[in-house]
């Protein structure tokens, strides 16, 4: 579930900077594609240490 969540957060986040900077569509698209990425990524370690310390 972590990485969803990050990988959701993280292309709103991307979106919101893009936007931010006055950049078009294009811009959006891919700056929403590299944090979503990167969100995703924080999430997946988050869920791993949590998984590891849990159990």
């Amino acid at each position: 579930m972590a990485p969803l969540i990050g990988l959701v957060g993280g292309a709103l986040w991307g979106v919101y900077r893009a936007k931010s900077r006055g950049g078009n569509r294009k811009d959006m698209a891919q700056y929403a594609a590299g944090f979503g990425i990167a969100g995703c990524l924080l999430g997946l370690f988050a869920a791993i240490l949590i998984a590891r310390s849990a159990g």
